[in-house]
């Protein structure tokens, strides 16, 4: 397998088993930006909340493994295109850039990102055969993702807009945990400080729902009547 180091430089040939997670958050994507004239990607870069940095997507469906990494919070670090996998298979070679390397508490996790309708596809389907012998081999996890729950998606896209912690006082949100809304609802909520404007208590019970701190469930759409718990 191959990587690459800030700077640009190529780190070839190095032999996966020997590989650390640690040596490969210190990498930088293997691939760069494609843009052109008419591509049917949908490129971007992603503030992450998680690495307090941006990341790249190829794709709006690779954003959406983006949301749902940052909103996850087992994950420690996310990586996009994180290194060149090698491998020789059936006498020839074979390569292929996985979409993500996430670390999470439960250990590193290997994601590539694949549409439902062309995860049958024979190039697919062996590609992802062969990465996901080679990274479970060494005990690590290897998922394919596609299209999650459309309304899951929704809220937590909804939510991220609330992630960016430096717009939200510590000390508003101490109010809000001293204000007794667990089991209130979130629009009752939202009126629980009279000193401060409903606008900014909403957008601060926003931000710890998008810290786990305060639950809803998320199965359904995000409105003024769920009823807010506090993590236990």
């Amino acid at each position: 397998m191959s990587v690459r180091r800030r700077g640009g430089e190529a780190v070839e040939d190095r032999s996966w088993d020997a590989v650390s997670a640690d040596f490969l958050q210190s990498a930088v994507p293997w691939r760069t930006f494609r843009w052109y004239k008419g591509q049917r990607h949908y490129s971007g870069t992603y503030w992450s909340a998680t690495m307090r940095d941006h990341v790249i997507y190829e794709s709006r469906l690779e954003l959406t493994r983006l949301l749902f990494a940052d909103f996850d919070p087992a994950v420690r670090y996310i990586g996009a295109q994180p290194f060149l996998l090698k491998a020789e298979l059936e006498g020839r070679a074979c390569k292929h850039i996985p979409d993500y390397l996430l670390v999470t508490e439960q250990g590193p996790v290997v994601v590539d990102v694949k549409p439902f309708h062309r995860l049958s596809k024979p190039e697919v389907v062996f590609t992802f055969g062969w990465t996901r012998r080679v990274v479970e081999a060494r005990g690590w996890q290897y998922e394919v993702w596609s299209e999650p729950p459309e309304v899951e998606l929704e809220n937590i896209r909804f939510l991220a807009g609330y992630r960016r912690d430096w717009m939200f006082s510590l000390e508003l949100l101490d109010e809000i945990q001293g204000a007794g809304v667990d089991g209130v609802a979130l629009g009752q909520a939202a009126r629980s400080l009279p000193g401060r404007p409903e606008s900014q208590v909403r957008s601060a019970i926003h931000h710890l729902i998008w810290l786990h701190r305060l639950v809803v469930p998320l199965d359904r759409p995000l409105s003024s009547s769920q009823i807010l718990r506090w993590a236990t």
